[in-house]
C-alpha cells in the first residue's frame, strides 16, 4: 500500500511540473484592445503574463484598410518599441496619432524562460 501511494503522490507530482515547464508567455491585456474601436491613438501597450526579453521582443503594425481608399497593407514606419519598466509590458510608440483606418498588431516575444510566443490582432482608429 505504501508503494502505491508513494508511486501516485510522484506521478502527480511529474503531472504538476511537467504542466508548469510547458507554460508560455501569453497576452494578458492590450490598449487598444482586439476588435476594438477608438480615436487617433499614439501608442499600442501590450502586458504579457512573464517577464520578456527585450532585444528578441517586438511589435509591427500595419494599416490594412484607409475609408475610402482601396490598398494593399501598408507596414508602419517610425514606430519605436521599447520594454516597460516592469519587464512585461512591450510598448510601441507612434510619432503622430495614427488616423482613421483598420490596423493590425504583430508581436513576437521571448521570455526569460526562452519560450517564443508569437500573435496578432486588429483594432480600428474611427
Amino acid at each position: 500500500m505504501f508503494r502505491k501511494t508513494v508511486f501516485a503522490v510522484a506521478l502527480a507530482a511529474s503531472a504538476i511540473v511537467a504542466t508548469a515547464a510547458q507554460a508560455h508567455p501569453r497576452l494578458a491585456t492590450a490598449m487598444p484592445a482586439a476588435d476594438a474601436v477608438v480615436t487617433a491613438p499614439t501608442k499600442v501597450q501590450l502586458v504579457f503574463s512573464e517577464a520578456l526579453v527585450a532585444q528578441f521582443s517586438g511589435i509591427d503594425l500595419t494599416m490594412t484598410e484607409m475609408p475610402g481608399m482601396k490598398m494593399g497593407p501598408m507596414k508602419m514606419n517610425g514606430v519605436k518599441v521599447a520594454l516597460a519598466p516592469d519587464g512585461k509590458t512591450l510598448v510601441a510608440t507612434f510619432a503622430k496619432p495614427l488616423s482613421a483606418g483598420t490596423y493590425k498588431v504583430d508581436y513576437h516575444i521571448v521570455s526569460t524562460d526562452t519560450h517564443r510566443v508569437q500573435g496578432s490582432y486588429t483594432f480600428k482608429v474611427k
